[in-house]
């Protein structure tokens, strides 16, 4: 059982209303304490997937000039063990329990998303440094070499706060995004542009030819890429592993277009091209698809008009770059 407990500072003329409306949200305890005479703090013990019930009431209920404010926090231990609780959880429907999906609150996805929407000097040196590194990886032809760029590449946030932000209708944090997704895309083609200007392509390389040839199975890698991302981030586990599954679909194909293009080589570059446009296309459908079942909303009937109009016509967007991409890959394989 994953649990979490929130921290509500709340003014103490609203505290007495504030501790009957709260009954009616599923919560395991509750303790609270005087912090002045003019605020009272209530400390919150729940299961993580009822939190964003309760801050979203928190966040409706503020009224501004007696502002409410609330801390979350994850919870590793919780002492005595809940027995009453474990055996509510065994008496749910089997079925009904295997296809739940406890995710992370809205709240704590947006701030996460907030974060990764912005080009910081961290994720240009990382940028910088990963395109480096694959860059050598795929002319030394070292898969390990290229996996470790992997490693260190940071794409996997840009894109997901884009797919995050069409789901909510958010077009500054989804504009924002956008432009540091394209920015994280041409640091590692502009250093690429200049190794092929300087260097002749490495053609013996199996890395290089890799990314030279593009087939359906690059979709469904793609969209398998996207998906584990999104799951990922929406759970909050660490994003390390599937990060690289991301990177693995996204920076290779850009290096490799930046050296044919610094080649001069435009009709060969048709096909990294291609499969990068690929990959990001799939990556987000799957991640906007993830976070749609999972039932990432606005909480405010206005908010929520607005993203299903968001979410709806980015979905279909992306699914037709996709068919017409794999219209094209049949046309240059068959």
């Amino acid at each position: 059982m994953e649990l979490q407990l929130i921290e509500v500072y709340i003014p103490s003329n609203r505290f007495d209303q504030f501790l009957i409306e709260i009954q009616d949200f599923d919560f395991i305890e509750k303790w609270h304490t005087p912090v002045s005479e003019s605020q009272q703090l209530v400390k919150i013990l729940m299961e993580k997937k009822n939190t964003e019930k309760i801050l979203d009431f928190l966040e409706m209920n503020d009224r501004g000039e007696e502002e409410i404010r609330a801390l979350l926090y994850n919870i590793s231990t919780y002492i005595p063990r809940m027995e009453e609780d474990e055996q509510k959880e065994n008496e749910q429907d089997p079925e009904e329990r295997e296809n739940e999906i406890t995710r992370a609150s809205r709240h704590e996805l947006y701030n996460v998303v907030q974060s990764s929407s912005r080009a910081s000097v961290n994720f240009i040196w990382m940028l910088v440094l990963s395109a480096v590194v694959a860059t050598a990886g795929i002319v030394k032809d070292s898969a390990a070499i290229v996996i470790g760029a992997m490693v260190i590449a940071p794409l996997i946030g840009p894109f997901t706060a884009l797919s995050f932000a069409a789901i909510l209708g958010d077009y500054h944090l989804m504009k924002r995004s956008a432009l540091t997704s394209l920015f994280g895309l041409a640091i590692p083609i502009s250093i690429a542009v200049l190794f092929g200007f300087l260097f002749p392509l490495p053609l013996h390389s199996d890395e290089f030819l890799a990314r030279t040839n593009i087939e359906f199975m690059d979709i469904i890698v793609a969209l398998a890429a996207g998906t584990a991302g999104a799951l990922s981030f929406a759970k909050r586990v660490s994003e390390a592993l599937v990060g690289v599954m991301v990177s693995v679909a996204l920076l290779p194909p850009a290096v490799v277009l930046g050296m044919m293009l610094g080649d001069f080589s435009w009709e060969a570059a048709i096909t990294p091209f291609l499969l990068l446009m690929v990959n990001i296309s799939a990556i987000l459908f799957s991640a906007i698809v993830v976070f749609w079942t999972i039932g990432i909303q606005p909480n405010k009937w206005q908010k929520i008009q607005v993203a299903n109009t968001s979410k709806t016509y980015a979905l279909i967007a992306v699914s037709l770059v996709i068919i017409i991409l794999a219209v094209m890959i049949y046309v240059i394989k068959f």
